[in-house]
């Protein structure tokens, strides 16, 4: 019997087309994170649109501190009103038009042109990205039964970074050009026209990003079962929604182990943020990558991604979810120390010294190839720690109180989400060091391990 006819097995009246129509969120949703965020536009922003790299760093790291904090205030207030209108869909609807607009804003975002303008619209379309998964996630538990929640989350999220792999290629291989030849990697004109000079290569990700959205979030919305009860207007459900909300505040303070979980995941998910979001930036400014290298950088981690969401699909299974994401957070947290210790001539802070020689082509040096190693660690991990967080909170709660308790499990993932990038801007802005700054992650990091060692599974203990 094949995965996804076992899969329909054990959650009957879903349709297989409704499952994959709901994993396939994922898919649309990741080009916005690889290509906008973490691989082509951010580092554009940081290294080419503003003048000062370090000031470039510090205002993206600020942008993402700020809009943390909007979806770390607003997200458990929408998961609590969606459990009161019921059907989630309009919602993601209403969150797709604001991200698909602000992305196509980001084409304006010239060099010269407001930084101010450029980061408000990538933070808009950064809230509407997180409130939209607050509401595709909380449909997951009346999709698939308990025993395949880990397995489907992980395939999920393996299907998003092959999305975003794929863009991520296409941008590389047909857009992104040098600035000072104005051909791509294979030599060509990029499409379209596109003048690397003026940074088009990059400003085009976000309409692009945009596009794949729209295309690939209609099979959710065309097969996938939504909920049809309790479709309360939408000015009593916001009364509603409040109201419950505080009930589930303080019902939550009764279950130990899900507060626990929630705390441990507000802070190792922080450092996980603030590593997505500013790994690329940090490879850019520590070795003056063109977008080029970033790309091949970001492919290299996402084939790596695929197949850890896939062994971490197996594993969840198996192990369960709270041992997959321990095993990512040290694999993590691993790999940002070395990331960190490593610079032009040495790694592991100058324990080993590396041959300055550069090879020509990409990635010529030595400390590059260790970089990459390190990296390789992050993308074999990167992935698991978010699905099997996300199959560790469904299987702590009931589809009935999915939509409040995700709401606040995106509240615990945002909550703090300001703090570790801004702590990266601030230290780097004190010390003109962005290692330094990058270095403020592992705390996150680990510090969220250790506390959810002692966190039950599932989370859903009461006292």
């Amino acid at each position: 019997m094949s995965e996804m006819a076992s899969i329909k097995a054990e959650a009957p009246g879903v349709p297989r087309s409704g499952i994959w129509g709901w994993m396939l969120f994922d898919w649309a949703a990741q080009p916005f994170f690889t290509v906008v965020t973490t691989f082509i536009f951010g580092p554009y922003f940081v290294s080419r649109m503003v003048a000062d790299p370090a000031v470039g760093q510090s205002a993206w790291g600020y942008a993402i501190a700020a809009s943390g904090f909007v979806i770390a205030i607003l997200s458990p207030v929408l998961g609590s009103v969606a459990d009161q209108t019921g059907p989630r869909k309009p919602w993601i609807g209403f969150f797709a038009v604001i991200k698909i607009l602000s992305l196509i804003a980001l084409w304006w975002a010239a060099p010269g042109s407001s930084i101010v303008l450029a980061l408000f619209f990538f933070s808009l379309a950064s809230i509407a990205a997180e409130f939209s998964i607050v509401f595709n996630d909380s449909m997951m538990p009346r999709l698939v039964s308990a025993a395949q929640i880990g397995r489907i989350s992980n395939i999920a999220w393996g299907l998003g970074y092959l999305g975003g792999m794929i863009m991520l290629i296409f941008v590389l291989l047909a857009i992104a050009a040098s600035p000072e030849t104005g051909r791509t990697i294979l030599g060509t004109v990029p499409l379209f026209g596109l003048d690397p000079v003026q940074g088009e290569d990059a400003r085009i990700t976000g309409p692009l990003a945009a596009v794949w959205y729209f295309i690939f979030i209609l099979p959710m919305f065309l097969f996938t079962p939504d909920q049809t009860k309790g479709g309360l207007p939408f000015g009593t459900a916001v009364r509603a929604g409040l109201g419950e909300l505080k009930t589930t505040l303080r019902e939550a303070r009764h279950r130990g182990g899900i507060v626990r979980f929630l705390v441990a995941r507000m802070i190792y998910q922080d450092g996980v943020n603030a590593l997505l979001a500013l790994g690329g930036t940090f490879a850019a400014l520590m070795f003056n990558w063109s977008i080029t290298e970033l790309g091949l950088f970001g492919i290299m981690l996402n084939v790596i991604a695929i197949f850890g969401c896939l062994a971490a699909s197996r594993l969840d299974t198996i192990l369960g979810s709270k041992i997959v994401v321990l095993l990512s957070l040290v694999s993590l947290t691993v790999a940002t120390v070395g990331i960190v210790s490593t610079g032009p001539g040495f790694t592991l802070f100058g324990l080993i010294p590396l041959d300055l020689a550069d090879s020509g082509g990409v990635f010529g040096t030595a400390a590059e190839k260790f970089y990459i190693l390190y990296g390789a660690l992050i993308g074999i991990a990167f992935g698991p720690v978010q699905a099997s967080s996300r199959s560790y909170m469904a299987r702590s709660v009931t589809p009935e109180e999915a939509g409040r308790y995700f709401g606040i499990y995106a509240l615990a993932g945002r909550a703090t989400s300001f703090l570790a990038p801004f702590m990266v801007a601030t230290v780097t802005a004190l010390s003109g060091s962005p290692r330094l700054g990058m270095a403020m992650i592992i705390i996150f990091l680990g510090v969220g391990l250790l506390i959810l060692l002692g966190t039950p599974y599932p989370a859903n203990d009461r006292t």
